[in-house]
């Protein structure tokens, strides 16, 4: 990868070898699809669809080593060669002996919390996101936000908005430890822009979680991401190899739920992290379950295989490198046209503040809901609000549960897009910025009970 420090522009460290068509749809075709979506861009058809942001999971573009690995698949019910390989990959790279694939990431979180989640427990997180959040609610327990103040900053340079308050972790432990199965982090943390977790912070973490005698989970979608930002920002770990503190980071804690469809970059796949065998024992009957037998947890072989292969890819350093600085070109060219985002840039996606950006539409409004239409109707594009529609409603006066911030994740898929799609996307806030003040906000025609943003229906108001 060029050195962008000697001033030259950022190009991929790779070559295309497969490539597929995409269309932009006229105006009038997409206000037609915006509209019998129900103005809920989960809704849209791929086809409709011109770049698409709505996440980074398992939307990436596979090695032609994964590809590879597809081939070999080894489609053994028990114990197949794929299995081995991935077992042999979980150990190089995150360091546990054991592990329980299954389907996707939540259904690590599920597994994981049949096992240590009852009714009345309190689960602390940095900041949970919307599967882990509604898992927990699942089990009756109640999820707790515990992110260091800076994390509510859309603005502040502080480079680790991602860590854990350890002192409001300090006496959620003292004072309710009886009710607390377990302490999660997830890194990065997707909820407020990808921001990362400091190595400091999550020594602090699991000081705190061996004190009292808790296991410490990592929601690990995004941790070589995490490695990475770990590596530029915090003192006395540039000399270090993203993997080597991948491995550290994972050291730390006794386990972790892994979507693979995010750094480990392949189209279906997740799995649980253990080391104790007791532990395993208890998450593998649930697995078993309601996954499949445990050497393959709902997948095929040839998945399994393609895990095994990109996880060992997740912590590349050009690739890192690479993907990273994609995400910061689109950040600070949005900063730069005005555009309220959060800062500093994460790893995974750009952060639109939709508050700041709609400030005449009320949070009861959705103002970050009506950035991501807008988005379609400009240009194509797909993003996703995470803020009042995601986060739901409070369990017990159901009222909207505000969070601190409304915002719109644009998630960029990993090798997938190039700069000309990135600087249509730019262009795209930059027109919208201009006419923010003719901007509708949104109420519900159709509300479900939970995580409501997938399936949900709206009218502009």
């Amino acid at each position: 990868m060029p050195d962008q420090d000697q001033g030259w522009p950022l190009a991929e460290p790779y070559k295309t070898k497969m490539i597929e068509w995409i269309d932009l749809l006229p105006p009038a075709a997409r206000e037609d699809a915006i509209r019998r979506a129900g103005y809920n861009p989960f809704k849209l058809l791929a086809q409709e669809v011109y770049i698409d942001l709505l996440t980074d999971s398992g939307t990436s573009a596979m090695s032609q080593e994964q590809w590879g690995a597809l081939m070999r698949g080894d489609e053994s019910y028990a114990g197949s060669i794929s299995f081995q390989d991935l077992q042999a990959s979980v150990r190089d790279v995150l360091g546990f002996p054991l592990v329980l694939p299954t389907h996707q990431g939540r259904a690590a979180e599920h597994v994981l919390f049949r096992a240590l989640v009852k009714e009345g427990d309190l689960v602390p997180n940095n900041l949970h996101f919307d599967t882990t959040k509604a898992h927990v609610l699942n089990r009756g327990a109640e999820p707790v936000d515990l992110v260091v103040s800076e994390g509510e900053d859309p603005e502040g340079d502080f480079p680790f908005k991602g860590n854990v308050d350890l002192s409001r972790l300090e006496t959620l432990l003292r004072d309710a430890g009886a009710r607390v199965p377990l302490v999660m982090v997830t890194v990065t943390s997707n909820q407020n822009g990808g921001q990362p977790v400091s190595l400091e912070n999550l020594r602090g973490v699991r000081a705190l979680a061996t004190r009292y005698q808790k296991p410490l989970f990592l929601d690990a979608a995004r941790f070589a991401e995490n490695a990475y930002l770990i590596q530029q920002r915090e003192a006395g770990q540039a000399s270090r190899s993203v993997a080597e503190i991948a491995r550290e980071m994972m050291s730390l804690a006794d386990g972790c739920t892994m979507s693979a469809k995010k750094d480990p970059m392949v189209n279906i796949g997740g799995f649980v992290a253990l080391r104790s065998e007791d532990l395993y024992r208890s998450v593998r009957d649930f697995g078993i379950l309601y996954e499949g037998y445990a050497t393959y947890g709902g997948l095929a072989g040839r998945d399994l295989a393609a895990l095994a292969q990109g996880l060992r890819e997740s912590v590349m350093q050009r690739h890192l490198a690479y993907r990273t600085a994609q995400v910061a070109e689109l950040h600070s060219a949005l900063r730069a046209m005005g555009v309220p985002v959060m800062s500093p840039v994460g790893g995974h996606g750009v952060y639109i503040d939709a508050g700041r950006m709609l400030p005449h539409i009320p949070q009861g409004s959705f103002p970050g809901w009506a950035l991501s239409i807008e988005l379609y109707r400009e240009r194509g594009i797909r993003g996703v609000e995470i803020g009042t529609v995601m986060a739901g409603r409070n369990q017990t006066t159901g009222d909207h549960d505000y969070p601190a911030l409304d915002l719109v994740r644009l998630a960029i898929p990993r090798r997938v897009y190039s700069q000309a799609h990135l600087s249509q996307v730019a262009e795209a806030c930059r027109r919208i910025l201009a006419r923010r003040d003719s901007i509708p906000g949104y109420r519900f025609t159709f509300e479900p009970p939970t995580l409501r943003h997938f399936a949900a229906e709206f009218e502009p108001l």
